[in-house]
């Protein structure tokens, strides 16, 4: 039987803000190189997020490519064209399941987070090393919790509007 991993994957700064009116409060080329590599994976993968988020991406980016994309939605009228729509984060997983992935990455926003972070694997976190200004949070990840498995430093001087370490964490 495959089992499919739920990984997260996001940004945030030294205030826990992970967005400003539907965008990205900063530019991170090297974390956003990052998240394309990781969430397409060597496999086929899935990535899952709230109709704000998928609003959020330029629609000629949409869908992501080369991954399965879900929209999770509270309307069973919901359709979006390139992506499946789930009403609820179990049938998110049974469709990844469904269509063979081997992930089922968790890209936002802030509701989507914490509707998976108790069946998530692993955290991947790029932490902004900065206080900036926004209207979304998310502070669900309770150290206590979850252990450091690797951390690493990540600035391109060309992309990078600021500096940030990049950490994975593992539930305890």
């Amino acid at each position: 039987m495959i089992i499919v991993k739920i990984k997260m994957i996001l940004a945030m700064d030294e205030g826990n803000l992970i967005g400003n009116q539907g965008d990205l409060p900063w530019r991170l080329s090297s974390d956003l190189r990052r998240f394309k590599k990781l969430t397409k994976g060597d496999g086929y993968n899935a990535v899952v997020m709230g109709r704000k988020t998928w609003e959020s991406i330029p629609e000629s980016n949409r869908p992501l490519p080369d991954r399965l994309n879900i929209v999770m939605s509270r309307d069973s009228r919901t359709s979006m064209e390139g992506a499946e729509v789930a009403l609820y984060d179990g049938r998110a997983i049974e469709i990844a399941y469904s269509e063979g992935c081997e992930e089922l990455w968790v890209i936002g926003g802030s509701q989507i987070y914490n509707l998976f972070l108790a069946r998530c694997d692993e955290i991947h976190l790029t932490r902004v090393h900065q206080s900036l200004q926004g209207d979304t949070t998310f502070d669900g990840i309770d150290t206590n919790e979850w252990v450091v498995r690797t951390e690493e430093k990540a600035f391109d001087r060309e992309g990078d509007d600021f500096e940030s370490t990049y950490t994975i964490l593992i539930r305890k």
